[in-house]
């Protein structure tokens, strides 16, 4: 650990007032990025950090060797047949991103060609290279990566800053060229008409929010491009998509609580959009198209969801076709012409069943061990009767399955190669129950080296996020196998925010029960050292931006639970960010939160756990928090603000932070410069534990 003086970060008063409740925050100006005084303070945090971890260098770097030894740089995506052509992503050794690609399909081909060793294949055509797009730029992403129906064009979009606002451009595959078509500050999303005439895309407001489709004909002036739907309601958020059977356009429109879904024909693509159902509040509706019939899953007096259909020519009454059953989450429906499959959860675990259409009866797909994570992958042909899926648990490595929807067998198409002398079965993986403060039990998925000693002994490291109904599903990671080969157990918290047990899962972790998913956190903490897994002094809890808000929560609520905090691109100033109706994503937050604006006891709920409003002068454990200068979800500020405050109260915690200066949400970019992120917080972790 260095002994240079960590940066003090300025005082200016600043009042907020709301409800009659004066607070004072000597922190505000760091959410100008524009004042050199807010550059200034993070590099000089960065430099605090380099110092500080100067000592771990060398475990960086043994760490960083390891990720990328058991990695197989160049590698080769099982191929996905659409039309005449197998599309795939294969990665080169030394290059940070993918490279697109398609093979023409022989005649009669139903199982897609061998992928060899992870090089080229046969007459292969290139039609995105993203190391050659992204050059010499810190930054690079893709957003929409869209195919005509003919093959012919392909809408790709790129981001050089990390702040998610995109160039889209439409590639020519016929001559390799880009056609002068461009679009400025494009969201994610684009989608077709059916003679490629015609491409829909998205656009952002100032606050970040998509909310206005457009039409855009080929080879005409973006100044042209017409404006399907415009959403005015603050709440919502807008997409656009092709329906598998290349039939529909559908424009969704969803807040966090109510949907809509508008549909055009593809074939007649200026035809105004016409609802699936009117918008109604509190009702949540998907569309997937089937034949004569829309199929609709949603939420009408189904709490888990239930699906039913309508008519294509006349969309109306709803016909139910799978009835509501409690405790059985409906996720999603894939529909192909001669089978429905559907996507749940149940138990707290995914699931995924097959709903033949010719008279057999539905099955269950069986997965042969206690914790796993299934769900469809890229299935872009409509008339087939073989349907992808991704399977892993967190022993096994990620697995693509071809799945015969007739016979329900199942074909191992590819499994992540781990190379070295990676075995399974030197792993263990276990599901274990905490006991909430209201006595509702929270499941935590554990994975540890075999015969871990279960005495207190072990470091651990307990990760959890909780909002959004976003589920922490078990995973596999190479990189974790670094901390599982020292001694380190990893645990997933399931906590009460997330949707890992259905619907009132969420709803009991939101608005004014949010406190439920930190209480939670805490519980899962408190069993595993109960359990023996760890000891409280060994713990590190991790959690990434709203997840990283949980880490705030629990460092208040319980430090001595905890030896160490991982925070990434944390959500720490929470109150002040719902209440500034101007910032990116507050107004489609407080269906999530609550609006602490109009209402003071969602004003006064929020004071009472947000991370930043109740910092105290008591002893925390040491936190890393790490956070993107360019990140438009959670902003710099936010962490910025909480380190600059914890460090006023409490001079003797160990608390660092790190800006990527030239990255957004999702951290840096390149696959590499992922890993080398990944190894500077694994090694912090393992200082922490006593493992470095």
């Amino acid at each position: 650990m260095t002994t240079e003086q960590p940066p003090t970060a300025k005082r200016v008063p600043h009042e907020r007032v709301h409800h009659g409740d004066t607070v004072a925050d000597e922190y505000f100006w760091l959410q100008n990025r524009d004042d050199p005084d807010t550059v200034a303070y993070l590099e000089a945090e960065n430099a605090f950090t380099t110092a500080a971890t100067a000592h771990l260098e060398g475990l960086r770097e043994t760490l960083f060797g390891e990720i990328k030894s058991r990695t197989k740089e160049t590698d080769l995506s099982v191929p996905t047949r659409k039309g005449g052509y197998w599309y795939y992503t294969r990665t080169e050794a030394g290059k940070q991103y993918g490279i697109h690609c398609r093979v023409v399909a022989a005649a009669g081909q139903a199982a897609p060609p061998e992928i060899g060793d992870g090089t080229p294949l046969p007459g292969e055509e290139i039609l995105l290279d993203g190391n050659a797009l992204a050059g010499d730029s810190e930054f690079f992403a893709l957003g929409t990566f869209d195919l005509s129906v003919d093959g012919h064009l392909l809408a790709y979009s790129t981001d050089f800053s990390g702040d998610e606002r995109f160039t889209l451009r439409i590639k020519d595959l016929r001559t390799g060229e880009d056609l002068p078509d461009v679009i400025e500050d494009a969201f994610y999303g684009s989608a077709w008409s059916a003679d490629g005439s015609t491409l829909f895309y998205v656009t952002i407001d100032e606050a970040w929010r998509p909310y206005r489709v457009w039409r855009h004909a080929i080879g005409t002036p973006a100044a042209d491009d017409v404006i399907v739907h415009e959403e005015a309601d603050e709440r919502f958020w807008v997409g656009v998509e092709l329906t598998r059977s290349e039939r529909f356009l559908l424009i969704d429109i969803n807040s966090k609580l109510t949907s809509e879904v508008l549909v055009i024909p593809a074939d007649s693509p200026a035809t105004t959009p016409v609802p699936i159902a009117p918008r109604r509040q509190g009702l949540e509706y998907s569309v997937e198209h089937h034949g004569h019939r829309f199929l609709i899953l949603h939420n009408d007096g189904a709490e888990d969801f239930a699906l039913a259909y309508t008519s294509v020519d006349a969309p109306g009454d709803w016909i139910t076709l799978i009835e509501h059953q409690p405790g059985t989450r409906l996720l999603q429906v894939d529909a192909f012409s001669g089978h429905l499959v559907v996507s749940l959860r149940r138990d707290g675990l995914t699931g995924i069943r097959v709903v033949p259409l010719h008279g057999a009866a539905p099955y269950d797909i069986a997965f042969p061990e206690p914790l796993y994570s299934v769900g469809p992958e890229a299935n872009l042909e409509y008339d087939t009767t073989s349907f992808r899926l991704h399977y892993v648990s967190m022993v096994t490595p990620d697995s693509v399955y071809d799945c015969n929807l007739d016979s329900g067998e199942l074909t191992l198409r590819k499994q992540k190669p781990v190379l070295g002398d990676f075995d399974a079965s030197r792993y263990e993986q276990h599901r274990e129950w905490a006991i909430a403060d209201d006595g509702t039990r929270v499941p935590i998925s554990v994975v540890a080296k075999a015969g871990t000693p279960r005495d207190g002994s072990a470091p651990a490291v307990l990760y959890g996020y909780g909002s959004y109904e976003s589920s922490m599903d078990p995973w596999f990671s190479i990189a974790r196998l670094s901390l599982l080969d020292r001694g380190v157990v990893f645990a997933i918290a399931h906590i009460r925010g997330g949707g890992e047990m259905g619907r009132r899962w969420y709803d009991e972790g939101k608005v004014l029960s949010k406190k439920n998913t930190f209480t939670d956190f805490i519980a899962c903490a408190d069993h595993l050292v109960k359990a023996g897994w760890s000891a409280p002094e060994r713990l590190v809890a991790r959690g990434g931006s709203a997840g990283g808000l949980l880490m705030g929560a629990v460092a208040n609520l319980a430090p001595a639970a905890f030896g160490g905090i991982v925070a990434q691109v944390p959500f720490v100033d929470a109150l002040n960010t719902i209440l500034d109706p101007s910032l990116p994503l507050t107004v489609t937050e407080w269906e999530e939160w609550g609006n602490p604006l109009e209402d003071p006891e969602v004003y006064a709920y929020m004071k009472s756990y947000t991370p930043y409003e109740n910092l105290t002068a008591a002893p925390y454990p040491a936190i890393l928090a790490v956070t993107s200068l360019n990140d438009t979800r959670v902003l710099f500020h936010e962490p910025a603000k909480w380190v600059a405050r914890l460090r006023a109260l409490s001079p003797s915690t160990d608390v660092l932070l790190k800006t990527e200066m030239g990255a957004g949400h999702g951290g840096p970019s390149g696959r590499y410069d992922a890993w080398r992120e990944e190894a500077f917080i694994t090694a912090w972790v393992l200082d922490k534990v006593g493992r470095a």
